[in-house]
This record gives C-alpha cells, structure tokens and sequence, in this order.
C-alpha cells in the first residue's frame, strides 16, 4: 500500500498535541471545502484532510500509525511483522494480506475491532522521537575533545498513553578530530520509546565558536603572520602559536603579503591519529608611529632603491 503522512498532511509535528491537530485540522478544512476553495485540487485535498485528522485525533488510530514507522508519503510499503495482530478481521492463525488496500481504509476498518483490538494497539511499540540539536564547542574543546552538557525537553507517552512533556539532560562526549558542521548520532538518547519501542535517536550538529587566532578549513588552520616589512625584505626566524604551543617558523627573504607558509602536522587531528596543517598567513605590517629616526631610515631607502613592483602596470587610455 501507499504510505500517507498524516502530519505532514496537516502541517504539524509528530509530536503535536490534539489540540494542536484540531486546530490545523479546522483551519485547512475550512481553506479546502468545497464550498469555499476554489483550487481545482480542493475537493481531494479536503477528503485528505479529513482522513488524516480523523486518524490522528483518535488515541489507538494515532498509537497504531505510529508504530508504522516512518515513511515518505507516496512510498510504497507494508507494515511490520506483528502488526497486523491487532487490526480489526485478523484471526490468530490466519493470514493476512495487506495487497491493494488503502490506508484510510485500513483505519477507519481498525476501530470496528472492537475492545480488545483497541487494547491490542494501546500496547503495540512505539518507537522513541528523533531529535536534532545544535551545540557550539571552542577550537581548544575540538582538538583535545570535551564533555558537554546537553538538555532539553522531549514528549513521551505515559503508562495511560497520554503525551506528556519530560525534560531530558545527559553528557555527551565530543571526541577529537570531529570537524566543523559535523553531525554526530547519538543511539538511543532520543524521545523514549513506548510499550517495549526503541529509544530514538540524537543528531547532534557539532559547530566551532570564533577563535581570536585560527581560522578551520577541514582539518587544517590558518593565522595571520603579522611581520615587519624588513624581516618580509631580509627574512627571518619568528616565533608562531599553534594548539600545541609555540614553534618557530622560517620566513624566507622577500616573503609577500597573504603567503602562505605551512606549519605541517599543526592543524587539528584526524580520527588516523594524524593532523592537518597550519598556514601562516603573511601579513606585511609597518609602525603606525614610526620615530624621526626610522622614517629618515626609510626615506633613505627609498632615495636609493629602484625597486618598483607596478611595473605591470598599462597606463595607457583604453
């Protein structure tokens, strides 16, 4: 059979409340009727509607949907094993086929089983929610790998399969080497399942806060070398810090703004025990208040180079 999604239908979360489901329910019905629409596609849309909320506002029909799982709407499938124990024509013993059935029929047949089907779907699993959440950790947290705090509020069933709101905290280990925009799975550290369910999932989005220093790519990191325009002309030996503590970097004579000097092994670690690299980032930087001294310096320098790097340059009218 065609699976429909009756949330999806009526524009709510699975974990909507009944009175959040009659609300959107009068809200399309009256936007679809027939009476009232005048999208060619109205009529269809109505009967959808009112076949998902009729569904969806009936504790078993609801608890029975759920244990079906989740699927896109138009895919074909059939429902688990076991499941067909509790609808309404099934026998012990007997087989049941679900070929070229629908499945507004097949839940609007499940409340004619009576009492004790309805009993049967009230204790069917239901499998816990799954959740995503976002957590920012710093550089430093990334690279030695942290334990952070997590907390938040998830819907579950109670003995009476009423949904009720619980809120839910526990630690979650970031290990190193996870990388910026990664997304973790949590097994089991999602809304609890019911009547004998799994537990769902944790997707757990990883982000970096700003660093005052690095700049990530994958792997690899990146700082600004700030250097002086005559150690930039005659090179020199400055000192770098990295997130393993300071190292000493060779920048070679006639080193030029924005180039990049790698620092291998310095970027963040990988799950192969190995790191990326670090690239100083050259960035020529002059005195914002030179003394007398330095300027008659540089004006002397200036008297005796012929150092001109605008010589590409075309000055003629185009």
């Amino acid at each position: 059979m065609k699976f429909k999604d009756y949330y999806e239908i009526l524009g709510v979360a699975r974990t909507a409340t009944n009175d959040e489901i009659k609300k959107a329910y009068r809200k399309l019905a009256h936007q679809y009727h027939p009476d009232v629409s005048k999208d060619p596609a109205g009529e269809a849309k109505f009967k959808e509607i009112g076949e998902a909320y009729a569904t969806l506002k009936d504790k078993d029909k609801r608890a029975a949907y759920d244990a079906l799982g989740r699927h896109s709407s138009g895919e074909e499938f059939r429902p688990p094993p076991g499941w067909a124990g509790s609808q309404a024509g099934y026998q012990s013993g007997q087989a049941y086929s679900f070929d070229d059935i629908d499945l507004a029929d097949l839940f609007a047949s499940f409340s004619k089983g009576g009492r004790h089907t309805q009993h049967q779907a009230h204790h069917m699993p239901i499998p816990g929610q799954d959740y995503e959440l976002t957590t920012q950790i710093s550089l430093e947290d990334a690279y030695h790998g942290a334990t952070v705090d997590l907390s938040f509020s998830v819907p579950e069933y109670d003995h009476q399969g009423q949904l009720r709101r619980v809120p839910h905290a526990f630690k979650a280990r970031i290990p190193k080497g996870v990388v910026n925009g990664q997304k973790m799975l949590l097994r089991g550290k999602g809304g609890k399942g019911a009547n004998g369910g799994k537990d769902g999932n944790l997707y757990l989005n990883i982000h970096f806060l700003p660093h005052r220093l690095f700049r990530v790519i994958d792997h690899d990191l990146l700082i600004d070398l700030p250097i002086t325009p005559w150690e930039a002309a005659l090179g020199a030996t400055v000192k770098v810090p990295t997130l393993q503590g300071a190292v000493n970097l060779k920048v070679p004579a006639g080193a030029r703004s924005g180039q990049k000097l790698r620092i291998s092994n310095r970027g963040m670690p990988k799950h192969n025990q190995e790191h990326g690299d670090l690239f100083a980032v050259i960035q020529i930087t002059v005195p914002t208040n030179p003394t007398e001294q330095e300027i008659a310096l540089l004006k002397q320098w200036s008297d005796i180079s012929t150092f001109n790097p605008r010589t590409h340059f075309v000055y003629e009218a185009v």
